[in-house]
């Protein structure tokens, strides 16, 4: 537990702060790659979500292997793996089963952006096979799907986000739920009006922002704190 004591306790907050916003449960798993190995932090396939602690942060190899700690990863890591294989400016992933976006996986439609804050999420890419992407060739497969974006969603699964940090990562696992929520709540009234490829250029720029993405995870942070302290 020596080594990057501050990114295992960023992943901590954020595995629990996501799973208070009910989009981790049970299962799901967040990695932030080292810099300059082929290693990467993620919790252990063990751990439970709604109580982690840095503990449960252990350090693998991109093929599995334990470098640090004293538990398995989770039987998915190859998602984590293959992306950081293939993307040099991803250094955060987040695997998770959300309830309302992981809805849209298991019909043809599509989540799509009716929320201002959808804007920052990108092509959503569609992986068509339901399957435990716990293998090199299925992980192989999703992170080509995935390809240059940041959001895929697994057919009856969830979805996979990969950013360029743990903020942001957090951040998006955040908004792609949030959407997917209005819009489900919106197909009840009528057909939602998706932002336009000009409105997702324009207020993309605007809210991708540090501060604003600072402001998200402070928010989140701070009803994290309130629960620790009342708990003490």
């Amino acid at each position: 537990m020596s080594e990057f004591i501050p990114q295992k306790q960023m992943l901590v907050d954020a595995i629990l702060m996501l799973e208070r916003a009910q989009v981790i449960d049970f299962n799901g798993h967040f990695s932030w790659r080292v810099p300059g190995h082929e290693r990467l932090l993620i919790n252990s396939g063990k751990s439970v979500r709604s109580a982690l602690t840095i503990d449960d942060i252990v350090t693998i190899d991109f093929d599995g292997n334990l470098i640090e700690g004293d538990a398995v990863p989770p039987m998915e890591f190859p998602i984590h793996a293959e992306i950081y294989r293939r993307r040099p400016d991803v250094h955060s992933v987040v695997h998770s089963h959300p309830v309302w976006s992981t809805l849209f996986s298991m019909t043809d439609r599509t989540v799509e952006p009716v929320i201002m804050q959808a804007a920052v999420l990108g092509e959503i890419r569609r992986f068509g096979k339901t399957a435990s992407i716990n293998k090199k060739p299925l992980a192989e497969e999703l992170a080509d799907v995935i390809g240059p974006h940041r959001v895929a969603m697994l057919k009856s699964h969830g979805a996979v986000i990969a950013a360029e940090g743990i903020l942001e990562a957090f951040v998006l696992a955040f908004y792609l739920e949030e959407n997917a929520h209005r819009q489900y709540l919106a197909l009840q009234l009528g057909e939602p009006m998706v932002l336009s490829a000009e409105q997702i250029e324009s207020i993309g720029r605007n809210l991708w922002k540090p501060n604003l993405l600072q402001k998200v995870w402070d928010y989140h942070a701070g009803k994290l704190q309130r629960e620790r302290v009342s708990s003490r």
